[in-house]
Order: structure tokens, then sequence, then C-alpha cells
């Protein structure tokens, strides 16, 4: 880890005691072991660290205060050398090494845009520090695997926030990477399981596996380490659990009694990295505690609770940024005290936290894949804005019998770009699609609709228009290709009603009814998706009938 000339006022601290491992180098999903949580950042080039699951995303939020501290301190000249000293603590990386990226999330009527942040954990172990924290000392030169991973979406509005995560040995496609640090090494495409896509050229590798994965586009990521964990623990004076019984996992070394309990330090690792101790003893059941954990944190920095005190927040400073690698886009305090008063706006209510519905993999049973339909409707919610916990009010107008607000005007009066969005991180575009459909709208009476060149990158079909006068009109061109009502919806970044074909419809002259069935139905995480609530005070993990003392 780098260090600045410049010395801050929170000292670091240091717990020491942590789980070894019997894991060897690669892939595993049978023990705790190291690997559960963030790994380490080395020197300039980021080798490993990332955030627990459920670390990273409070340190998200933590930076709210953790920046704010920093702001304060930016009123002096000491301040402002301080401030860059914190600077100088951040590890950056490149966002994206894939050789397709999505188009970034369009903005709304009202010219608000979501946000999609990708939070890792990798098991690294390339410093003293976390090989005494992660153990398996044997695993310090191998590549990092990323075992904790979570994608962050915060709705337009800020009304909402919904977290996915995705099970660490979820099979997966890895996309072709090249890594321009390392002297473009390319890295190529492969079927790994998903922890994996780290040891691909870094974090940039990941973020490329997960929006061909989901088809969301992601506009940061962020990780941390295993020091990183227990000093930021310490930093905001412990966050509150709950086991429904005594629980000891001799892996992580966790162990606490019946009910609640504050945990800091090693034992807030050991908590996030417990996967024997809790339920069925599976990354699944480590998951929702990683939930709890993350809520829990949430409900305190929006509370205030243990950061009144300047010494505290300076602390959680010098914890946040050491601990961090982040994308070029974060890549500042400044940055990171934006992006937290934007995340500090959704009410606690309005955030959910699931895990990707889930199946065994049939090649290899101690792996799981995406369930077929429930996982993409959970990801097609977060790519259409709409929140996880079902409360949102209907954006994209009614189901049934949609009325316009506008009478659309006579098909052959309304004018229709259509743009070819049907190559994804996942697949290569469609040769002369917009032609296609700009030729069937032609047949069909909308004799204005014509082909836009410019280059679009979309999962799902859209229809767009920038006028409120005009969504009858965008419903009209709707309906005559197929599409469901929820396809239209308005849109800042246009002029006219637009078509944007996604790689939802690949091929024929009329919408496949089967890509539509994801916009129908309830608008809300499947139960398989096993959501928790961030106001949900009441929430408590099973403990693993094995491991109770």
């Amino acid at each position: 880890m780098r260090q600045s000339s410049v010395q801050g006022p929170g000292a670091q601290r240091r717990a020491s005691g942590a789980e070894t491992t019997e894991r060897g180098g690669g892939p595993r999903r049978d023990g705790a072991g190291p690997g559960d949580l963030p790994g380490q950042r080395q020197g300039g080039r980021h080798q490993g660290g990332g955030p627990p699951a459920p670390g990273g995303k409070h340190r998200v939020l933590r930076w709210v205060s953790t920046t704010l501290a920093v702001l304060i301190l930016g009123t002096a000249g000491a301040g402002y050398l301080y401030y860059e000293h914190l600077n100088g603590n951040l590890d950056k990386d490149d966002l994206n090494l894939g050789d397709n990226k999505l188009d970034k999330s369009a903005p709304n009527a009202a010219g608000q845009t979501p946000l999609n942040i990708l939070l890792l954990g990798s098991d690294s172990r390339k410093s003293k520090e976390n090989v005494k924290l992660g153990g398996a000392r044997a695993d310090r030169d191998r590549p990092a695997l990323a075992d904790v991973q979570m994608l962050l979406h915060v709705s337009a509005d800020r009304s909402n926030m919904s977290v996915i995560s995705v099970p660490r040995d979820t099979r997966v496609t890895i996309p072709r990477c090249t890594d321009k640090k390392d002297s473009d090494k390319v890295y190529p495409e492969t079927s790994d399981t998903i922890n994996s896509s780290l040891a691909h050229g870094g974090p940039g590798c990941t973020v490329a596996t997960w929006e061909e994965l989901t088809g969301i586009p992601i506009d940061h990521f962020m990780m941390i380490d295993f020091s990183g964990v227990v000093d930021m623990a310490d930093a905001v004076g412990g966050v509150p659990v709950c086991v429904d019984n005594n629980v000891y996992d001799a892996k992580s070394g966790l162990r606490l009694k019946k009910g609640d309990s504050t945990i800091k330090g090693v034992q807030a690792l050991q908590w996030l990295r417990t996967r024997h101790g809790f339920e069925d003893g599976s990354d699944i059941g480590r998951a929702k505690a990683q939930h709890l954990y993350m809520n829990s944190m949430v409900r305190q920095l929006k509370a205030g609770t243990k950061l009144t005190d300047p010494d505290k927040l300076t602390d959680l400073a010098e914890a946040a940024t050491k601990a961090l690698t982040v994308d070029d886009g974060l890549g500042t305090v400044k940055k990171l005290y934006d992006l937290g008063n934007d995340l500090k706006r959704v009410p606690t209510k309005r955030i959910t936290m699931a895990t990707m519905p889930w199946v065994p993999d049939a090649q290899n049973p101690a792996h799981v894949i995406p369930k077929p339909g429930d996982a993409d409707k959970t990801f097609s919610l977060m790519r259409n804005d709409v929140g996880l916990d079902g409360k949102d009010k209907k954006k994209h107008g009614p189901k049934k019998k949609p009325v316009p607000s506008d009478p659309a005007a006579p098909k052959g009066e309304i004018p229709v770009a259509v743009q070819n969005g049907t190559g994804t991180a996942a697949q290569i575009a469609v040769r002369g699609r917009a032609a296609t459909i700009a030729g069937q709208l032609t047949r069909l009476g909308f004799s204005q609709a014509a082909t836009d060149a410019t280059p679009k990158s979309r999962a799902d079909t859209t229809v767009s228009y920038p006028k409120a006068d005009q969504r009858g009109d965008a419903q009209a061109v709707a309906k005559a290709l197929g599409l469901p009502d929820s396809a239209v919806r308005p849109a800042a970044e246009v002029s006219q009603v637009t078509l944007v074909i996604g790689a939802d419809w690949r091929t024929g002259t009329e919408y496949p009814k089967s890509a539509g069935s994801e916009k129908h139905g309830d608008e809300k995480a499947p139960d398989s998706a096993d959501a928790l609530k961030g106001d949900d005070k009441s929430a408590c993990m099973k403990v693993n009938p094995a491991n109770v003392w």
C-alpha cells in the first residue's frame, strides 16, 4: 500500500487473528476459507482488494460521513494537505477491460440517470497484514479471486436502491479482456466461475463479465481488502448483528452468543467470511449474512451513529481511502463524497438486498448457474430502473388498457428513429437490424421511420420519447411491433420517438412474446432472490445446527 508524506490524524488499527484455510490455488466452493472476503491492494497496480460483499457497500455509504470529515478539514491549509493525502491513499484501476461495453443508462424525462456500482472483495494475500487476517500463506503468490461480488443500483430519481449478490461459484462466460497496464496482455474468453474473472487482468474484467451476465451497464466499481474491513468496522464503532443460536465456525473463527451482538474488527471480518456457521453452510447463507450486516451498517450511518466525533470521522476517512481501489471515475475523495450524498438520499425502507436466483450447474454440482426466468427477471428490473421491492409506481404506464397521455398522431406523421442495439458484451450486433425494422414500420404506415447509425448496445428493446405529448406516438409504434407498453419510456436524451432494438430481439419483424414476458407480472424481485429490506431490524441469521455450541 502506498504511503503519503503527509501524516493523517486518524490512527490505523490492525487486528490480528484470523481463520486459516485448507484451500489451495483455484476457485472452491467448500470451505469458508480465504477468499470469502476482500483481499488487498499492492502498490500502484491492484492485485486483489475489494470490499466484502457487505463491507463494500457500507463503504459506499460510509464515505458520506468519511468524506464529509475530509471537506470539513479542507477549510484550512493543513486540511487541504490532508485532503490530498487521502486522495493519495486511493488506488485506481481501469473500469472495463472487455472488447464490448454496454451503453450507459439513459436519463429519464427529468434528466436523471440511474447509477450502477459493482462492489468487489478479493481473497488476495499479497501483504503481511492480509496473510495474517486471511491465512493461507501458500496462496500469497496466486492470482486473487473476487469472492464477494454485489451490484448496487441506485434509481434515477434516488428513491430506491437495489443490491444483487452473485454467488462466487456461478459459472459464467468471462469475455476476452485486455490489460493495458500489463503491456496489453490478452486473456481469451473462457467459461469459468465468476470469482476467477479478477485474475484476467483485474477488476475491469470482472466488470466486463457482469455486463455480459446481466446486460446492466456498470458505471463504477469499488474493492476493499481484508485489513480494510477490520479498520472500517473499528472506525464506525462496530455493527449490530443477530443470530438465532450460539454459533461457532472453526474455519472463520466466528463465535457469538444467541441474540444481538455488536461486532467490529476481526470479528466483523469473520462474520462476513463465515459460510459454515449459517443456514445450510453455503455461499447463499453467507450472502444473506452479508446483506444483514450491510443493512445494519447503513442504518447506523444514516442515523449518524458513532460519527459525531471528528477523530472517529478522520479514522473512517483513513480506513476507507486506504482500503479502497476504485475506477478512475471515482478516483478522488470529492467524487466519493458526491457519490455518498447521492446514496444518502435513498430512504432506508426502499433499500433491498437480494441474491441472484440460481440452480445447480449440471456440468459441476459444486457450481451454480443463473436460474432461468427468475435471474433474468431480477436483472431486467435493474436494467429498467424498477426497484426490487415492488413499491415503484408504474414508471412506464399501466399494464392493462394503457391510455395515452396524448392521442397519437397519424402514423405517417410520426418521425421514428430506429437504432441497432443488438450488439452487447455477450454477443456481436446483428448487421442490418435497424434497416429491417425501419422497413417493417414503413410497411405498417410509419412512412417517416428511418435508420439512425448512432452506435448502441442495449439488452432490452425500448421506444423512447422526449416530450409528454409524444407518449401516444411512442405507444403507437410499440403496439404496431408487438412491444409491451412497459417498453415505452420518456428520455431526455432523444429528440424524437426513438426505437432501440435490443439484444432481446435479434430476428424477425414482430417482437417475440417470450422476450416481453419479463416486463409483465409483478414488478418486484422473485421469491427465489431471497430479498431483505433495509428497514428490517428484526432480521436474524439462522445458525447451521452443525455449528451450534
